[in-house]
């Protein structure tokens, strides 16, 4: 008796498991979320950084993994050009100051009239409650205007659902070495801590 009360179980429980997957269709939805577990209080946030841009010398942070095409390399656009970047987020202009995250990620020059840079970048912080959070940033950067504005399209940890958008000015520009500081205002509206 015990051993078909086992097989009837086995039997019940493979047609839950086949239920189960059957749920999901081949899209993968698996099925919509209670609004309610999304309904935490946000608030938005004013971030200030300097982006430092080290292109050259042993401690560069910014490293060309695809060179202009010839047409371009030596046009002001570097059409073609990516790096790879690994930049300090710091809080004052100055590279020495403290270190607040790391800007990751790529940047590629898209325009072959102009310096118009496509942006793909995690801000990686490390301060304060802010530890392991991330805001990501994605957009176009006309780097000659004086303000350009880029979309914050998400973030992990306290920026998880994570938007808004980021401000970037060139504070300096060194013509001999490459190197760049660009000061970034990030408004970013998140979940409440």
């Amino acid at each position: 008796m015990g051993s078909s009360q086992n097989i009837f179980f086995l039997l019940l429980i493979s047609c839950y498991v086949v239920t189960l997957v059957a749920a999901q269709d081949e899209s993968g939805f698996v099925g919509t979320i209670d609004p309610k577990l999304l309904k935490k209080k946000v608030t938005t946030s004013h971030f200030r950084f300097y982006w430092q841009d080290i292109v050259g010398g042993s401690n560069a942070t910014s490293i060309p993994i695809l060179p202009p095409l010839p047409k371009f390399n030596n046009s002001f656009s570097a059409f073609g050009l990516v790096r790879i970047i690994d930049n300090a987020l710091t809080l004052t202009p100055n590279v020495t100051s403290k270190l607040l995250g790391r800007a990751q990620g790529i940047y590629a020059s898209t325009s072959q009239t102009e310096l118009d840079l496509l942006m793909i970048q995690n801000f990686a912080l490390f301060e304060g409650k802010y530890n392991g959070s991330v805001i990501t940033i994605s957009g176009r950067n006309v780097a000659n205007n004086k303000v350009r504005e880029l979309p914050v399209i998400g973030g992990s940890g306290v920026f998880r659902y994570a938007k808004g958008y980021a401000e970037a000015s060139t504070i300096s520009f060194d013509p001999l070495t490459g190197d760049t500081v660009v000061e970034y205002n990030v408004y970013v509206t998140h979940q409440k801590l």
